[in-house]
């Protein structure tokens, strides 16, 4: 009985261990995390999860789940906390020019292969400017707070092909991610929105630009960004495109992966570093550039 006793204490340590380690989440279950929308396309920090290990399975290809798409997209960042309103660093003109220039750029077009119930991704991406608010800002952990920020924000002017990333000035601390995706309503309009915390001194996200374009902290948000939008335009409401284990796009091809190109160029000159995204295409003509599997179905243009 003792031995047993014992032996039932070990894998109950075992599974905590393992929990905290993974997080005990997967990719279709995020709602467990909080109250609010789902987590989509979590961007983890390294080490969260195993290198790509058990993510991919004999095909990992994306599977169209029957929903929509994003063909357009209008973007309109919000920078959310007490420091933005005197913050003199390079990232708000930073993600200011990423969103200007994503639009008609190669790297826009990487996604462009995914078809939904309402047309096909295209690289048309209207900016409409950023927003700063002063307010205290709240953590990711509740996803309710990040919408009802947009929602504050865009008030009556949100539109369906809307999408609102919002950065905080708070550090991750110890949270297991960098940012995600998620979609909801404002004013009865279903948009996406995304989440990304001040990443600065932070190895999550971090591409090690190393070129003298961006800050650290910069070229990490864009780095990021890249990952949520790339996911939100191909599965903006957890009904698009997801391979068999429930991995977008951005997944597959994220960090641990190699970056394929010292640098992206976007359609206002702009450059970056920034990961490659997952093409069916690719992979099924073993045309695109290796995962950390070595599966060659990651491009960046």
């Amino acid at each position: 009985m003792r031995r047993l006793s014992l032996l039932l204490l070990v894998c109950m340590a075992s599974m905590l261990a393992f929990g905290q380690t993974e997080s005990a989440v997967q990719p279709g279950d995020q709602s467990s995390i909080n109250s609010g929308p789902p987590m989509l396309g979590i961007y983890w920090a390294k080490r969260v999860l195993p290198a790509n290990g058990h993510r991919n399975p004999p095909n990992p290809d994306l599977i169209w789940r029957g929903g929509e798409i994003m063909p357009t997209a209008s973007v309109h960042p919000i920078f959310w906390g007490t420091t933005w309103p005197t913050d003199n660093s390079d990232k708000v003109p930073g993600i200011d020019s990423f969103y200007s220039g994503f639009g008609g750029s190669g790297y826009a077009h990487a996604s462009d292969e995914y078809t939904g119930t309402n047309g096909q991704v295209t690289s048309t991406v209207a900016y409409t400017g950023y927003t700063k608010d002063g307010t205290t800002a709240s953590g990711g952990g509740n996803t309710a707070a990040i919408l009802a920020e947009v929602c504050k924000v865009i008030g009556s002017g949100a539109v369906h092909n809307g999408f609102y990333p919002v950065y905080v000035d708070l550090p991750r601390g110890t949270a297991p991610y960098c940012g995600y995706h998620g979609a909801g309503t404002c004013n009865g309009v279903i948009v996406q929105f995304a989440f990304v915390w001040n990443l600065d001194g932070d190895v999550c996200g971090d591409p090690n630009d190393t070129s003298g374009r961006h800050s650290q902290g910069l070229a990490s948000l864009a780095n990021v960004s890249a990952h949520e939008f790339s996911e939100a335009r191909t599965d903006p409401n957890n009904a698009g495109w997801r391979n068999s284990q429930g991995y977008e796009n951005g997944d597959i091809c994220g960090s641990p992966s190699p970056i394929p190109h010292p640098f992206v160029t976007f359609s206002n000159g702009s450059m970056w570093k920034l990961q490659a995204e997952w093409s069916n295409h690719a992979y099924d003509t073993g045309t695109g550039f290796p995962d950390s599997l070595g599966e060659l179905g990651c491009i960046d243009n």
